[in-house]
Order: structure tokens, then C-alpha cells, then sequence
């Protein structure tokens, strides 16, 4: 007689995680890579200033702009997000500061409605494990709680979750959407007022961030599955697809009064770079990945009836869409990144079907991939501060063009502290074999948080200073006269603009016509680019407008702004 599940778990594999390792871990992760920083180019840093636009009353709230310069990112939710925050926290705190901290809570709020969607698709009849002759099978909620746990761990443990995910631009709120609508989709019935405001909140979200149709899409899908799920209170079904209804209307509304909808997909062979788009799918998910494509082979005979195995229909539908998007939406990476909460969830599933020889082996891989990752990261570090080994210090300098990072104590002892972190969980995973399930998860994890909290702490000044503004607009203050109080700019983007703005103290005048000769600009400091500036040089003579200075950017060669100074 064929088993009903391939789960086998007993009551001794389904301890819990300590809830202080948890926090611990979710805080760190959501702490680092958020503080210490500048805005990052080009998105991020768009965002900064279109926040600070709203607070200030210098732009409408329905149409972020600089002066007239829209934005190069779908969505209005997450610039409403950082102006609100601007508004009601004191003046006196560091702005960039202040428009980080409800992207933390968002990153929080998608960690913690993944643990509780696997929680309550763990609890659902065709989740649950063996039942054995004589008992000691996984009590319901144990089990329930054990998988959570590693549905989290895999979520953290996943690559493309780092970057993405500490950004103040749509991604995140679309991430923290999308975790939301799983929430609510999974847990119907076992805590119906919450998901009954996340299923209302949810698509409205998502759509406000940029992606209505991915909301109208998921919000179809969490609704046919809630109509023929198996349930003993049909009026309650039918009451749960009626609000799904109100909820997609509102959000879809919405979106049209708003004038967010967009064509969601690209035609085929539109010119999508499929390589890029494969190793994204790769690397964004790992080492997630494998455990998912596990659990569709080990639950293989349930998906022959997909709507009555919720557990694995629900995030089996939200990958399936995720990708959907990614192949061929617009917005390639931002899809990419919602796979994940998916993507973990399904792993999630794989641990009681493990084998312990792979297990394992997951464990030696990524002890490994992870271990290699640190030593590399200390490496390079160790040459950048006192010059050996030579090789690393010298690439660093070629790259930065001159660029050595000073020492500083505190990131150097967080570091320390998360390197003894990782020392301390590779001595408990290989001395103490313990039995609980989601063991096989919890190197992933830790190795993926502490190379994160190495990347922000000992490379932080070399990141900051490759991808921000500031040395390029250092070595703009250098060459521009102290009595220059003003700076035009002209065919420059708005992430640039909001970096002058932020970065100088000058008063940036952005201009919406090309310079001409025919009369006096109110500004005789100009800031372009060679590229514009030839094109129209090529187009009229322009014979008061003198180059002043050549300002490239330290780590980019061909990226370069044009000083120029209007003599009359």
C-alpha cells in the first residue's frame, strides 16, 4: 500500500528553532546593509530624492518628479512610504536614515508573513506527515512550527534576497506585498481577521508599487484555489471569494485612477537577454533552489491533484507566476526577487523527505561555498588595511583609482563577532547531530548572513564608495569656484540631480531646454555630459560656454560629467 505522504517525520525531529536565535538572525540581517551607508545609484537614490520631494511640498504626491524630471521606476507606494516618514519623525534625524526605516519593516513584515504562510500550509490535512502503527508521528503543530523555521532560514539563506531587499525602491514593497498575499491566501482558516486585512491590503500594495497585474493575476489564482479547496463550510468558501472579488476591484481601481497600469509583458524575442536572465534565476534563489525542485519530485504523485494539496498549489502557483513575470515582464530583477518567498516555502517542504545522505551533502556544499566566501571577503580586507598579500590591495587600487578604505574599529568588531557566529553553528551542526528537520537549513542561513554582514561592515567603505554619488561629486566640489551658489544642469537624470542636491549645498537649477548663446542663463555654471554636449555643440555654435572641468567617475572611466562656465 502506497504511502499517502512522503513525509516521515517523528515527534523528536520537530523541535523547535530558539525564538532568540531567530531574532537575532532576522535583526541582524535587516540591520546590516541599511545603516552606515549612502544612497546607492541609480534607483536608490532616485527614490531619496523624490521622498524628500514629497516631504517638502516640492512635488505633487500623485506624480513624483524632480522639477519636472519623472521617475525612471514603476509605482508610488514606496516614495509615499519615505515622504510620510520624513513628515512624522524629527526634522533633526539624518534623512537617508529616516526614509530607511519602514523598508526595514518591510523586509520584517515579508520575513515574518513567510514564516506564518508555511505555518498555516504546514497544518493543512495534505501537509501532514505519516501516521505511525503504534504513534510518536509529529504532533500537528510541532510540525507545523518546525517547518516555518526552515521556510525562514531558506528565505534568508537565499542570495538575491541580500541586495534587493535592503533597498528603499519598489522591489522591497513589492516583496513585502507579495509575502503578504501568501500570508493571507494560506491562512483562510486558521486566522481569518488577519488574513482577511491582508487579502484586502495586499493587491493593493502590490499594485501601488507598480505591478497591478501581478496582483490581478495572484489574487485570480489564491481565489479559484479558495473555491475548490476542500472545506467543510461551503457559505464560509464562497464568503472568502467574494472578498477576494472587493479586494482586487479596489486594488484594480486604483491602479487606473492612478494611471499605473502598463502592458506587464515583453513580446517573445524582444531581445531579453536569456543568459543574464538564467544566471539570475540561479543566483537569486540559492541554494534554495534544489530543495524546491526536491520537494516537486518527492511530492510528485500529489500534484496529481494540485487544488487539494494546498500546501504545495499555493506556492507552487506564486512561482509559477513569479516567473512569469521575470521571463518576460518589464521589470526582470524586482520578479526575480518575488520568487523567493515561493521558493523557500517549497524547500521548506523538502526537509521531511530528506535523506541523510543528502542532507549531507547540502551541509559540506554550502559549508564550503560559505566558508571560501568569508575567507575571501577577510582576505581582501586583511591586504586593503596592511598590504599583504599585495595582489588583492593592488586590484583594489587599479579599480578605485587610488581608493584605500581607512580602518574602523566598530564594523571590524561586528565582523569579528559574525565570523565566531559562523564558527560556533559549523561546530554545532558537525559535533551535535541533532534530529530536527530544519538543521539541513540552518548553514545556508548563517552563511548567508554572515557574508552579508561581512560585505556591510568590512567592505562597506569600498561598496559606498563605487556605488554611491558622493566621490564623483567630491571631485565636482574640488574643481567648481566657492562662489559658485548655483549649478545648472542639463540633460541629466533625476537620481543625479537628487545627488547634487544632496551632496552640495549649492542650489541646483535643473534646466528643460538646451543652453544657447542668444541670451543670458540665470546660472553661469553648467553640469552635463559629453555625450549631450557634443550633440549639440554639433547642432549650433556655442561660443560663451567654456569647459571648465572633466569629472569622472572614480570607478568608471566612461562615466564622466562636463563642467562648463558661461562667459559673456
Amino acid at each position: 500500500m502506497p504511502l499517502p505522504t512522503p513525509a516521515i517525520v517523528a515527534q523528536s525531529a520537530v523541535r523547535r528553532l530558539p525564538r532568540w536565535v531567530i531574532l537575532l538572525l532576522c535583526t541582524t540581517y535587516i540591520l546590516t546593509g541599511f545603516v552606515a551607508r549612502h544612497p546607492w545609484r541609480e534607483r536608490e537614490m532616485e527614490a531619496f530624492a523624490l521622498m524628500q520631494a514629497l516631504a517638502q511640498g516640492h512635488s505633487p504626491w500623485l506624480m513624483p518628479q524632480i522639477d519636472g524630471l519623472l521617475p525612471n521606476q514603476p509605482g508610488l507606494l514606496q516614495y509615499w512610504l519615505g515622504a510620510w516618514a520624513l513628515q512624522l519623525l524629527p526634522a533633526g534625524w539624518p534623512a537617508d536614515i529616516v526614509t530607511r526605516l519602514p523598508f526595514m519593516l518591510l523586509l520584517a513584515l515579508a520575513l515574518a508573513c513567510t514564516w506564518w504562510a508555511v505555518y498555516g500550509l504546514a497544518r493543512t490535512p495534505g501537509a501532514q506527515p505519516v501516521a505511525f502503527a503504534f504513534g510518536g508521528e509529529a504532533n500537528p503543530r510541532d510540525y507545523a512550527h518546525a517547518l516555518a523555521d526552515g521556510a525562514l532560514l531558506a528565505l534568508l539563506a537565499c542570495l538575491g534576497l541580500a541586495q534587493l531587499g535592503h533597498s528603499t525602491t519598489y522591489a522591497l514593497v513589492q516583496l513585502a506585498a507579495v509575502c503578504a498575499l501568501f500570508y493571507a491566501a494560506s491562512n483562510l482558516w486558521w486566522q481569518p481577521r488577519c488574513a482577511a486585512v491582508a487579502t484586502l491590503l495586499a493587491p493593493l500594495a502590490l499594485a501601488l508599487s507598480g505591478e497591478p497585474a501581478m496582483a490581478m493575476v495572484l489574487g485570480v489564482l489564491a481565489m479559484v484555489m479558495v473555491l475548490r479547496a476542500p472545506s467543510p463550510r461551503l457559505p464560509q468558501r464562497y464568503t472568502w471569494a467574494a472578498w477576494w472579488l472587493l479586494s482586487l476591484a479596489l486594488a484594480a481601481s486604483t491602479a487606473a485612477v492612478l494611471h499605473l497600469w502598463q502592458w506587464p509583458l515583453l513580446p517573445w524575442g524582444s531581445g531579453r537577454d536569456w543568459d543574464s536572465l538564467a544566471r539570475a534565476l540561479l543566483w537569486f534563489s540559492w541554494p534554495a533552489w534544489p530543495l524546491a525542485l526536491w520537494t516537486l519530485w518527492r511530492w510528485r504523485l500529489q500534484l496529481r491533484q494540485p487544488l487539494r494539496q494546498l500546501h504545495l498549489a499555493i506556492p507552487l502557483g506564486l512561482w509559477v507566476v513569479a516567473l512569469l513575470f521575470a521571463t518576460f515582464g518589464l521589470e526582470r530583477d524586482s520578479a526575480v526577487l518575488l520568487t523567493l518567498p515561493a521558493i523557500a516555502a517549497m524547500a521548506a517542504f523538502a526537509l521531511p523527505t530528506l535523506r541523510r545522505s543528502l542532507s549531507a551533502l547540502i551541509d559540506w556544499l554550502t559549508l564550503v561555498f560559505f566558508t571560501i566566501s568569508a575567507i575571501t571577503i577577510w582576505v581582501v580586507w586583511l591586504s586593503v588595511q596592511t598590504g599583504w598579500p599585495a595582489k588583492p590591495a593592488a586590484n583594489v587600487l587599479r579599480l578605485s583609482d587610488g581608493y584605500l578604505p581607512p580602518f574602523e574599529a566598530l564594523p571590524f568588531a561586528i565582523a569579528l563577532a559574525a565570523s565566531a557566529a559562523w564558527l560556533l553553528l559549523v561546530a554545532w551542526r558537525t559535533r551535535r547531530h541533532r534530529a530536527a528537520i530544519w538543521k539541513s537549513l540552518a548553514l545556508p542561513a548563517g552563511g548567508s548572513v554572515l557574508g552579508w554582514v561581512l560585505l556591510m561592515t568590512l567592505w562597506l567603505p569600498m561598496l559606498d564608495y563605487g556605488r554611491s554619488y558622493a566621490p564623483q561629486i567630491q571631485r565636482l566640489q574640488a574643481v567648481l569656484p566657492a562662489s559658485a551658489t548655483c549649478l545648472g544642469t542639463w540633460d541629466l537624470d533625476s537620481a543625479t540631480v537628487g545627488a547634487l542636491r544632496w551632496h552640495t549645498d549649492r542650489h541646483i537649477l535643473p534646466w528643460h531646454a538646451a543652453p544657447t548663446d542668444k541670451q543670458a542663463p540665470a546660472c553661469p555654471w553648467l553640469l552635463t555630459t559629453p555625450q549631450a554636449w557634443s550633440a549639440l555643440g554639433a547642432a549650433q555654435p556655442l561660443l560663451h560656454w567654456q569647459s571648465h572641468a572633466d569629472i569622472v567617475r572614480p570607478t568608471q572611466r566612461n562615466d564622466r560629467w562636463l563642467l562648463l562656465h558661461h562667459q559673456p
